[in-house]
């Protein structure tokens, strides 16, 4: 029975770990993980620092750009950042923006008010579309012995196909093929 119970607690563990790691990153801001905030700091210091964003994509035929590369904003000032996403494929296409900050000691400070990254993003065929980040570093990074000398900051983004539509689009898939009519037999009323 101990065993057993073993047994079924490191399966369960296992399980857990990837939503608990996840939970734990945007908590602490661990690995550069960005964490949302709720409301901006009522606190703004004299020191400035250099944002610079950056955006890649991959396996979407998308460009993404942010534009403008840098910004100066105060530490403690709400700070505004747009992102154009261009499809350039030939159907509607999500996909979904993970994000990192460089260096990663800032990345218990630096959260975002709003951001595309929060959620999947669908964009039309041949469409394109700005989306704007709203952002803050906390006035604790000029207190942290590991970032209070630093003068600037990295927000990376990267877009992927997005893991959820892509599962829901298997699913559609299946039930389609699936269906009665779809192998060729069709029902007839009243049988």
């Amino acid at each position: 029975m101990i065993c057993g119970a073993g047994f079924v607690l490191m399966v369960g563990a296992s399980f857990a770990s990837v939503p608990l790691y996840k939970a734990f990153c945007q908590v602490t801001g661990f690995d550069g993980t960005i964490r949302k905030a709720e409301v901006a700091p009522d606190k703004v210091l004299d020191r400035k620092l250099l944002i610079r964003f950056d955006a890649n994509v991959r396996d979407l035929p998308w460009k993404f750009t942010a534009e403008q590369t840098t910004q100066n904003v105060r530490i403690g000032e709400t700070g505004l950042a747009f992102f154009k996403v261009t499809n350039n494929g030939d159907k509607p296409i999500t996909g979904r923006a993970v994000y990192n900050v460089v260096p990663e000691s800032a990345g218990a400070y630096f959260q975002k008010l709003e951001c595309f990254c929060f959620s999947d993003q669908t964009i039309p065929a041949g469409e394109t579309i700005e989306f704007p980040v709203v952002y803050f570093v906390d006035p604790k990074f000029a207190e942290d012995f590991e970032t209070k000398g630093k003068g600037e900051v990295t927000l990376s983004y990267t877009f992927y196909p997005s893991v959820e539509a892509e599962r829901a689009e298997r699913r559609a898939d299946a039930s389609t093929t699936n269906h009665p009519s779809a192998l060729g037999v069709t029902a007839k009323a009243g049988l």
